[in-house]
């Protein structure tokens, strides 16, 4: 399936990075365990994180970008899928998130793990226990290209599955995480502001 002329028209106003990330940052958070197309976020004006990091990397993909897309694992909490990218030689992110702190960041990175490691502080659970354990290499979904991935009705859990078996990188090392400190209340509210209850990850 190809991009309808609607579409191509509401992607070409996506001009940069930045301009996914307020798009993302305006549709309602998606609560359902589900993962549905870019062509569905656009329609339906909804996404979670994986469905936002799949719609980035299509819109990136139209804009020239290689779409790729980072699982970041944690502990006690949801996982995240952000959208990568670079400019200058630096990576930067375009994400979704029900966490106002786990959302994009500028193209100022060097490495692929800088680029995490600037989300560890702010990736917490809703007790505000620090989570982010791992980081996978970048996935190239242009070997999706043949199922579709941008427009297909299919569901694509099939991505995550990938995802899943994808080689991690640690973050952080037991002593480390026993000497992790709890984010403060106020970074607490701050990255649960405005953020849809019913999508909130439930600590054990």
């Amino acid at each position: 399936m190809e991009w309808s002329e609607d579409e191509i028209a509401f992607l070409k106003t996506m001009h940069n990075p930045d301009r996914i990330q307020c798009f993302l940052d305006s549709v309602d958070y998606n609560p359902v365990y589900e993962c549905r197309s870019p062509r569905w976020i656009i329609r339906k004006r909804s996404a979670h994180c994986f469905e936002g990091a799949l719609f980035a990397a299509a819109a990136l993909q139209f804009m020239g970008y290689t779409p790729l897309i980072v699982d970041m694992k944690a502990y006690n909490d949801d996982d995240h899928v952000i959208a990568v990218f670079k400019e200058d030689y630096h990576w930067g992110a375009v994400a979704k998130s029900n966490f106002t702190t786990l959302r994009y960041r500028e193209p100022v990175y060097r490495t692929l793990r800088e680029l995490v490691m600037s989300y560890f502080d702010f990736y917490f659970n809703t007790d505000g226990d620090k989570s982010l354990r791992s980081y996978s290499l970048p996935l190239n979904l242009t070997i999706y290209n043949s199922r579709n991935w941008t427009t297909t009705d299919e569901d694509l859990e099939y991505i995550g599955d990938k995802l899943e078996k994808i080689r991690h990188f640690p973050v952080v090392d037991k002593k480390m995480i026993r000497n992790l400190k709890r984010a403060s209340d106020t970074m607490l509210k701050a990255g649960m502001l405005g953020s849809n209850a019913e999508g909130l990850f439930k600590p054990k």
